[in-house]
């Protein structure tokens, strides 16, 4: 990074108006004989390029560079209900494992809450090489203060190059938390993770609206964060025979002391989420009116499937938001999955494109759904769907 600096003792009545009129963000400004830089300013340099020589002097500011041998492992937070662990845990282990054996790291886990240590046993099974437990009756119910702290005792303690957290409601309110303490960067949604032989994180998500995939380091601070969603990556396979260890670590008592005063934990209704369909059939704006939304219910009952959705139709009242697949909507990876209808835009393809299989319906054959796609029918859903109804009715294949 840089900053201008204004060299006042060479500014005069003949290139002061000549600076302003130069900027084409009307970011310098005559303020009674004196040149001034305005938040408008782009850094595009111009001023200094083509103003009056010696004016204008743009500084590069220097970078404390890190010593990054100082920070080691790959750690995950374990997120958990009352001992619960959220599957994502075991799917960011996963991950971390990956990325922990480029750069010859450890994998850590910190579990935060009470009456956790036999759980935290689990952890072992999945390739954690220490899990680290905090265990205080003040824990047992999340509350951000307590949680933070002892997020923060762990990286004070333990000096992680990398912080995984999941992007579930606790985690999302967590990392900020965390980044913020260390002065450090936080990538949220991340889709694809990588690591530089130096310990950089590569942290990959769409950004503006999913148009483009953003690549994103962070290498000048650590610890690095990133928080990802629920069936983005891959959990490993429980081992029979756990290795690693358990390390109970203690928080003073002034960092257990919370603002939040828990009256009441009501336990929502389970309900059947997409995130964890095996099977899915998803229709997007190819469907022309609601009522169409029957023939294809009608193929997912046949094949235990559940219905899922793209936004143009929640938009439309249509259908629950908690159907939409997406950046809006769920992450989802299925055995199979079935889109009809719909055109395969990015912000629809990052919350399904890890699906084993992907089959696509669309009367368009440059549709980008073909892209991810392990299978494509080009064709009006109008047409293929009452045709594959009838065929799976009477148990014969597609022709």
């Amino acid at each position: 990074m840089g900053r201008l600096v204004v060299n006042q003792d060479k500014v005069n009545a003949a290139n002061i108006d000549e600076l302003v009129k130069i900027c084409p963000f009307g970011a310098i400004e005559n303020n009674g004989g004196k040149i001034e830089v305005n938040a408008a300013c782009k850094m595009c340099k111009l001023c200094v390029k083509k103003g009056p020589t010696g004016v204008m002097e743009f500084v590069e500011e220097e970078v404390e560079e890190i010593d990054k041998s100082a920070w080691n492992g790959v750690a995950v937070y374990v997120d958990h209900v009352d001992g619960d662990i959220h599957p994502v845990t075991f799917e960011l282990i996963g991950k971390a494992r990956e990325l922990a054996d480029k750069v010859k790291h450890p994998v850590y886990a910190v579990f935060v809450g009470h009456n956790i240590a036999d759980k935290a046993k689990e952890m072992l099974h999945y390739g954690v090489d220490e899990v680290f437990v905090y265990d205080h009756e003040e824990l047992k119910d999340f509350r951000i203060e307590p949680y933070t702290a002892a997020l923060e005792a762990f990286i004070n303690k333990v000096k992680p190059s990398t912080l995984l957290v999941g992007a579930t409601t606790i985690g999302r309110s967590l990392a900020p938390r965390i980044a913020a303490r260390f002065k450090t960067g936080l990538t949220a949604d991340c889709t694809v993770l990588d690591m530089k032989d130096n310990t950089d994180l590569v942290q990959i998500r769409p950004a503006f609206g999913g148009n483009i995939m953003a690549q994103i380091i962070n290498p000048n601070n650590r610890p690095q964060l990133a928080t990802v969603r629920y069936k983005v990556m891959n959990a490993p396979a429980r081992m029979a025979v756990a290795a690693g260890k358990i390390t109970v670590c203690e928080m003073a008592a002034d960092k257990l002391i919370s603002a939040i005063n828990v009256l009441k934990v009501t336990e929502k209704e389970v309900e059947a989420s997409i995130s964890d369909a095996e099977v899915i059939v998803a229709v997007g704006r190819g469907i022309k009116s609601e009522k169409d939304l029957a023939m294809v219910k009608e193929l997912a009952d046949l094949i235990g499937a559940q219905l899922a959705v793209t936004r143009p139709l929640i938009e439309a009242g249509w259908a629950d938001a908690k159907r939409q697949i997406g950046l809006s909507g769920r992450t989802v990876k299925p055995k199979l999955i079935i889109t009809c209808g719909i055109s395969g835009a990015v912000q629809f393809t990052a919350g399904m494109n890890n699906s084993d299989c992907i089959v696509a319906i669309n009367q368009d054959s440059r549709a980008s759904i073909f892209n991810v796609a392990h299978y494509g029918i080009v064709g009006d859903l109008y047409e293929v769907l009452p045709r594959l109804i009838s065929n799976i009715k009477e148990g014969k294949a597609i022709a």
